[in-house]
């Protein structure tokens, strides 16, 4: 029989507050990195303060949160063996997410919308067909997978109503040594997926593009997709490393890079990020510059900042990591320093929306 002491215990749970992130200093952003030779998530504010820091058992690669619960997902550089669910208010790991037999992860994830299901990049070990995991939040359990539509899936984003939009690299890897297997063979494509995982439509690069590996994506307001694109094949020639899609409206267009800068990414995009605005940034550690274009792809700025690599949008411009541990603020105008003592930051930074 229930104590009185029991009863009133349990009305008191039912009206607590659910935490939020502005529990945990109303971080926004991401970012993984490696500090004092431990491998570290930061939770980030608009100006580049650390408002929380929490360890993981490895190189991060990139980071997805819940979108209401100060809950965020870290995952290993691919092909990936963990990824970390960490509750940020209190630094407590939740869950450490395994990929099934046959299965790695491959840096991104992303929460739906209601914040219900987690899903996660991954490729069958042996064959680097892509595959999209379900865990069912909040207890992390894995529930199913889809296919993605593709091999070497890497970034995946969310889409109005329900859709995921995936990233397939088209680029098969020894599952041991990361190793490149296929790249005479290369198809890259873009992959939308329905709620309830089927195929709604897909986009190839034309065929002297398809040693052109799609890697990161970002959704602008009006659901145009910019994706950010690695080339593997013979860099004597000038080769875009950015392009844009409209899903069920029109064929990828690439943006050619402007005549002044055709070899300064030399053929590595980073990362990617798009504004409220519409202005899009593309970053590249290699050639150590960012690029700002605006909603068309066309090419408005350049910047230099040696291993620059993250970068996320921050109201009318952007904020960029780099590896020395620096933050940058950065518009089409400029790039200047805003904070410089982090860690040695890694690929990527998330921005919390």
């Amino acid at each position: 029989m229930a104590t009185r002491r029991g009863f009133l215990a349990g009305l008191a749970a039912l009206t607590l507050p659910v935490p939020g992130w502005a529990d945990v200093g109303s971080p926004r952003f991401l970012a993984a990195g490696k500090q004092d030779e431990r491998f570290v998530l930061h939770g980030l504010s608009g100006t580049g303060e650390t408002t929380f820091s929490i360890d993981l058992p490895g190189r991060g690669h990139a980071a997805c949160a819940h979108p209401a619960r100060p809950v965020a997902v870290a995952f290993a550089r691919r092909p990936g063996t963990f990824a970390v669910a960490l509750d940020c208010l209190t630094g407590a790991v939740i869950a450490r997410l395994f990929p099934p037999e046959g299965r790695q992860f491959n840096g991104h994830g992303v929460f739906s919308d209601d914040g219900k299901l987690l899903f996660t990049s991954e490729v069958v070990a042996e064959s680097s067909e892509g595959r999209i995991g379900l865990w069912r939040f909040p207890d992390f359990q894995r529930i199913g997978e889809w296919a993605s539509g593709g091999i070497g899936p890497h970034d995946v984003k969310r889409l109005p109503e329900g859709r995921l939009v995936i990233a397939n690299g088209g680029i098969r890897t020894d599952p041991q040594d990361r190793s490149k297997l296929n790249l005479d063979g290369m198809r890259p494509n873009l992959t939308v997926l329905s709620a309830d995982g089927g195929i709604e439509a897909q986009a190839e690069l034309p065929a002297d593009l398809w040693q052109n590996s799609i890697r990161h994506l970002a959704v602008n307001a009006v659901g145009t997709v910019a994706f950010a694109m690695q080339w593997e094949g013979d860099l004597s020639e000038p080769v875009p490393q950015l392009g844009l899609w409209q899903p069920f409206r029109a064929k990828p267009q690439t943006c050619p890079p402007d005549a002044a800068g055709t070899f300064r990414m030399k053929g590595y995009a980073g990362s990617i990020a798009v504004t409220d605005g519409g202005l899009i940034a593309l970053t590249s550690p290699r050639g150590g510059v960012v690029m700002i274009h605006d909603a068309e792809g066309r090419h408005l700025a350049t910047h230099a900042r040696a291993d620059v690599c993250g970068i996320a949008p921050d109201g009318e411009g952007f904020l960029a990591s780099d590896g020395s541990g620096a933050l940058w603020s950065c518009t089409a105008q400029a790039i200047t320093p805003l904070r410089r003592t982090g860690p040695q930051w890694d690929n990527h930074l998330i921005a919390l929306v």
